[in-house]
């Protein structure tokens, strides 16, 4: 299993072309703030994010970038890092090949921030 550390994390607004994704729940941003760069797809709609009968299009409506393809650079993250393993696992059994785990996510994030 690959791994991405708070560092690579950090440098994301330089790599436009990896993607962060956050799968807690809208609820959980809003008690905590988020990552920068991150995008929020609440876990329980990763199977159906990332699944062949979401468009492009209908991705990008619904999360304000474009759908990432099977081989794009995808980093995961929630709380403490057990949600996004759970959602690398969802997209992995759909095809996709080049995501990685933030296993510290917001937790490692906010103590390293000072937040």
């Amino acid at each position: 299993m690959s791994i991405a550390t708070y560092e690579e994390v950090l440098d994301l607004p330089n790599h436009p072309e990896k993607v962060l994704i956050d799968v807690r729940g809208a609820d959980e941003l809003a008690a905590t703030g988020q990552i920068p760069t991150s995008i929020n797809i609440p876990l329980e709609q990763v199977a159906k994010a990332f699944s062949p009968e979401t468009s492009t299009e209908e991705f990008s409506r619904l999360y304000g970038v474009p759908k990432p393809n099977q081989d794009h650079y995808i980093i995961m993250s929630c709380r403490t890092g057990r949600r996004s393993q759970m959602a690398i696992d969802t997209i992995a059994d759909l095809g996709y090949t080049n995501a990685r785990n933030y296993k510290g996510s917001w937790t490692e994030w906010a103590a390293k921030q000072g937040l």
